[in-house]
């Protein structure tokens, strides 16, 4: 609970102050996972950025899924009240070289966040796991070349990403949130069309983070073992 209180303590900061960068694999994994605290933020008057690094075109084996998952990914934001950017690889072939690690250290210090949400490191999906490693490194990259604006990075539950993942700070979002999160996550056909149900999943799981948080709704996040410390005087 004393971390839930620290985060609400950044939630409530100037606007002009916040900058948030959802990085995801992925078209669709940022909004599913993530979406209905983005529509808080965008909401307190936050400048909300989804970056896909790739749009997830291999899900569906018919002809135009590339553009239409762009198209997808669009509406979402639009919905969402974010910003929208696409990385240039292929899905499942995200690679973990210096060269994308560089890209991605380009991409936030032009965007400047002061907050990050993305993969957490272990993953039955590759790109995910890829995209952890990316994101790390290129803060790295982006604050040695002066662009020193992250102040947390916060790994989104996902129900791929779940070995070892402890849920370690909640944050609350209202009704409305979640309200815009689902529209959002409609605008994609393979949210409300996979054998995987997963719009059901992550309603419940809100339910069930709300329950733990003693909120109606709330959202889990892990961070890194090195943050995980309480200092009491």
């Amino acid at each position: 609970m004393r971390l839930l209180a620290i985060f609400a303590l950044a939630l409530t900061a100037a606007a002009a102050d916040r900058t948030v960068l959802a990085i995801g694999a992925h078209a669709g994994d940022m909004e599913l996972t993530t979406g209905a605290l983005l529509a808080r933020y965008a909401k307190a008057g936050d400048r909300v950025v989804i970056l896909h690094l790739t749009l997830g075109e291999r899900g569906k084996s018919t002809p135009n899924y590339a553009q239409q998952k762009r198209t997808e990914a669009e509406a979402a934001a639009k919905i969402l009240g974010a910003e929208v950017r696409f990385g240039p690889w292929q899905d499942s072939q995200i690679p973990t070289t210096e060269d994308a690690a560089r890209w991605l250290a380009a991409q936030i210090a032009d965007v400047k966040p002061t907050t990050i949400l993305t993969h957490w490191k272990n993953s039955i999906h590759k790109d995910h796991t890829a995209t952890y490693r990316l994101v790390n490194d290129a803060i790295l990259y982006a604050a040695l070349d002066g662009a020193r604006t992250v102040r947390a990075t916060y790994y989104a539950e996902n129900w791929e990403d779940a070995e070892s993942f402890h849920p370690y700070v909640y944050i609350p979002v209202s009704a409305d949130d979640i309200a815009t999160w689902h529209k959002a996550a409609m605008a994609y056909e393979f949210a409300h069309t996979s054998s995987f149900d997963y719009l059901r999943y992550y309603e419940g799981l809100q339910k069930v983070r709300g329950a733990e948080a003693r909120k109606p709704f709330a959202l889990a996040f892990d961070i890194e073992e090195i943050g995980k410390r309480r200092i009491l005087d």
